[in-house]
């Protein structure tokens, strides 16, 4: 039985939900705490369940890559971070050199708190950052400021430099209302200048029900127009090579020796365990997400404890291949893209068949291939960074209308 080797363990809680953000989180206010004062309470009866969550699974391999997300984790206290943890290495156990990463604010830690974490088993740390710059932070709805910000950098590089950390990332949000080609440089080169191993460069995306999705719908927000936003994307690939970032997926760079490990694992096919409120899931190849407010989860813990959710786990979901579709989305996200006859075998393709599918999907991608948006080197197909990695989506649109021109789902 091919156990997952990653988990990740859903923090819903932070202090404010930001404008663009529909992730399953509960707000608590600005003063909120994991151990004591406001929050605190529902905090701890949260952890609770995600210990029952945790436990109700079947034991299996040990964990190489633990990733604590949310919502604001470092809203825990470092105690509460080391009772999770120790809680699901006593289920699991740990891999020798484990990377276990803690998603963290700027502004819900300081040095103690900082040290804590890292006592408490915590070896790779994930900046929120956003912007450097006070009223893009004000306009995304973001609690902390640029100092903030640059206070949480030292403190992070610091024990970076002194070996108490693997690895550290700082994320940034690019196309945002208003940006500029010479606004986003000045991002690069302050995230640059402070030197994090590893950077997460999202796209801002506009999702239903968020506030900026409400701004939109009234004509309030400027965003990057398509030349534009091509150029911010140039110039960030540009001036990360220099400075020694490899571009290792479509939104991640990193210095050699600093890729995500925990990252990888979603975008190379493996599986892993998902807990908490509105966390998915891929223990045997099929996604599931457990329900994403607190009620529905809490309702759906207890059916699964009163349905031994060990049992149905271990019978049922393991059998199920993840789609043959999904392998090939998440794989074109990465550098080194996807080998389609390595690929093919869940299909169980021979060699004639795959030359000949191989050829239709060439006519699918007929003019990426011909603008050298997308690469091909024997059976592995690739996007080219930064012309292909930053139109990804079109190309995906026409994989999938191949994909269904075969009917080549593994689900079936």
């Amino acid at each position: 039985m091919n156990y997952p080797q990653s988990a990740y363990l859903h923090i819903p809680f932070c202090h404010r939900r930001c404008f663009y953000c529909d992730f399953p989180v509960v707000p608590l206010g600005d003063s909120a705490r994991g151990d004591h004062g406001p929050g605190s309470n529902s905090i701890k009866s949260y952890l609770d369940m995600l210990f029952r969550d945790i436990s109700l699974t079947p034991k299996g391999l040990p964990l190489a890559t633990i990733y604590i997300g949310g919502g604001t984790p470092s809203l825990l206290s470092p105690s509460q971070v080391a009772n999770l943890l120790d809680h699901l290495r006593s289920h699991f156990g740990f891999q020798y050199g484990a990377e276990i990463t803690l998603e963290i604010d700027p502004a819900s830690f300081d040095k103690v708190s900082l040290e804590g974490f890292l006592d408490a088993g915590i070896n790779r740390l994930s900046l929120g950052a956003q912007s450097f710059d006070d009223v893009v932070l004000n306009e995304l709805g973001r609690r902390h400021s640029s100092r903030d910000l640059l206070e949480a950098c030292d403190l992070i590089q610091d024990s970076f430099k002194r070996g108490r950390l693997f690895s550290w990332s700082l994320d940034l949000i690019k196309n945002l209302p208003c940006q500029n080609l010479v606004s986003w440089k000045r991002q690069l080169l302050k995230a640059i200048s402070i030197s994090p191993p590893h950077l997460s460069i999202y796209d801002l995306s506009i999702e239903k029900g968020t506030v900026f999705a409400w701004k939109m719908s009234r004509g309030e927000l400027s965003l990057p127009n398509h030349d534009l936003s091509f150029d911010i994307s140039r110039i960030t690939s540009q001036m990360l090579k220099e400075a020694g970032f490899a571009r290792y997926e479509i939104s991640n760079y990193a210095l050699p020796g600093h890729a995500s490990r925990h990252n990888r694992v979603y975008w190379s096919g493996a599986s892993w365990w998902g807990f908490g409120q509105g966390a998915t899931a891929c223990p045997w190849g099929k996604r599931f997400s457990r329900p994403r407010t607190r009620d529905l989860y809490k309702e759906w813990l207890v059916k699964q404890e009163l349905a031994l959710q060990r049992n149905s786990l271990d019978s049922i979901e393991k059998v199920q291949a993840i789609p043959f579709e999904d392998l090939l989305i998440v794989g074109l996200r990465r550098r080194e893209g996807v080998n389609i006859k390595d690929l093919s075998r869940v299909l169980g393709w021979d060699n004639n068949q795959l030359r000949l599918n191989i050829n239709l999907l060439k006519m699918f991608w007929e003019y990426p291939l011909e603008k050298g948006w997308i690469k091909q080197n024997g059976w592995r197909f690739y996007l080219t960074d930064p012309e292909g990695m930053e139109i990804s989506n079109q190309i995906l649109v026409q994989m999938l209308r191949w994909c269904e021109a075969l009917n080549c789902s593994s689900s079936d």
